[in-house]
């Protein structure tokens, strides 16, 4: 039943499944304390604004939005979570001076903020610790999807990333306080269990354990699940490279390797202080792809960084056009707060714009080839979510999107494939 006199909260996320990951501790914490999560902003005394930063875009995003929020809504009280609060304090101080902050490593403050932010105060909980994001109260968002934090922070020292600022140095959690919340959440009804981090093949290597191990532990509970493993540094995979590729063939895990390589030139992946070579990734790709045929390869690719030469992007035309990868995500250079790339001297919009849309154009034709290939095979997909117009979603085991009719949440139910797109695919279920 619902209390009328309690306190109600909205949250608002941004960012990356970590990111939400966050938001849903916050949640838990808040709600177990007789706190009301609301679904929007009118309801709410106290809005969180969980913030990213790890683009220019998205900074003036969530930038604009806490403006926008003092000003439609002058009366409500606002709390400022997320990487933002670490990496710009200055520009946060400057556009919400009455806001109360809540940095990454200061969850377990939560409620202690909104309680006294409610009274009046300016609350700034900032800084960095150790507190463990696995095992503690969450209050999910979607109740067939679980996400499980498995380390916080990371290894690596890109030049263009600010991210490294907010989230520190990395901090594995226990592989036996992982497996339990996983259990926990499949008996709790989650069809969905996604293991996420900055780097997930960077997990372990602070200690002792490893992400083979991890995955393994988890895939091998009881219940009818899938596995999605986050995004992984290519440096980091090749240090378990053959248990890495046993793991994913488990059943329960999705078929689906995020690996970003960020650009096809050595020289400019030197210059990003990546720590890997354009080789490297291919070895592991061309591995992965002996083991596992049908396996989603995702990457990422930063156009225009400062030291890109015309010959350094065509040799990432060149390797897009020799990988095909399933999934390409495309960013634009932007100096970010704090790096060191932000010293350097941009390249010109015109050339930036070019060469982004150069590769939007090979992103299209790849991956509507790709899909193109799966129109009218039978595919096994676990139904996670609504449709956005009509119908259900669910995931195929590489990991791509299906729309299907006549279905319900949280059921595995074999498609055949009767249209294909470049981002989806959509299905009717076989009798």
């Amino acid at each position: 039943m619902e209390n009328k006199n309690s306190l109600k909260v909205f949250i608002e996320t941004y960012g990356c499944t970590f990111n939400q990951a966050d938001s849903q501790i916050i949640a838990g914490l808040l709600a177990e304390n007789n706190v009301e999560i609301v679904d929007n902003i009118e309801d709410s005394q106290v809005t969180i604004i969980n913030t990213c930063y790890v683009k220019n875009p998205t900074e003036n995003k969530v930038s604009n939005k806490i403006k926008k929020l003092q000003e439609t809504y002058p009366d409500k009280k606002i709390v400022v979570s997320g990487c933002m609060v670490e990496i710009d304090p200055e520009k946060l101080d400057k556009i919400a001076p009455d806001s109360s902050w809540i940095g990454p490593h200061k969850l377990n403050r939560s409620l202690d903020v909104v309680n006294r932010t409610l009274n009046g105060e300016v609350v700034r909980e900032t800084g960095f610790s150790k507190d463990p994001k696995v095992g503690v109260s969450k209050l999910r968002f979607d109740p067939l999807v679980h996400i499980i934090q498995i380390c916080e922070g990371c290894l690596g020292v890109c030049t263009y990333c600010c991210t490294r600022f907010a989230r520190g140095s990395l901090h594995s959690y226990p592989t036996d306080e992982i497996v339990k919340e996983a259990d926990k959440a499949i008996k709790e009804g989650c069809v969905e269990i996604q293991l996420t981090a900055q780097d997930t093949a960077a997990f372990g290597k602070d200690g002792h354990e490893k992400l083979s191990s991890l995955i393994d532990n988890v895939s091998s509970l009881n219940g009818n699940f899938k596995v999605r493993i986050g995004m992984m540094h290519p440096k980091n995979v090749l240090y378990d490279l053959d248990n890495l590729i046993n793991s994913f063939q488990s059943e329960k895990v999705y078929k689906f390797l995020h690996l970003p390589v960020q650009s096809g030139s050595d020289k400019v992946l030197k210059d990003m202080r990546r720590g890997h070579s354009v080789e490297k990734f291919k070895i592991i790709v061309k591995r992965f792809k002996e083991k596992i045929p049908n396996i989603t390869i995702a990457t990422d690719i930063i156009v225009g960084y400062p030291t890109e030469s015309d010959d350094d992007f065509q040799k990432t035309v060149d390797l897009l056009n020799e990988i095909k990868p399933n999934l390409i995500h495309i960013s634009k250079y932007k100096p970010r707060k704090g790096t060191t790339s932000s010293n350097l001297d941009e390249i010109p919009n015109k050339i930036m714009k070019k060469r982004s849309k150069y590769l939007t154009d090979i992103k299209t034709h790849i991956t509507e080839k790709e899909n193109n290939q799966l129109l009218n095979t039978i595919q096994e997909v676990l139904i996670v979510e609504m449709g956005i117009k009509s119908g259900l979603i669910g995931k195929t085991d590489s990991y791509i999107p299906v729309v299907v009719e006549n279905v319900n949440l949280g059921d595995f139910v074999k498609v055949r494939i009767t249209k294909t797109t470049g981002t989806y695919l959509k299905g009717e279920k076989i009798e």
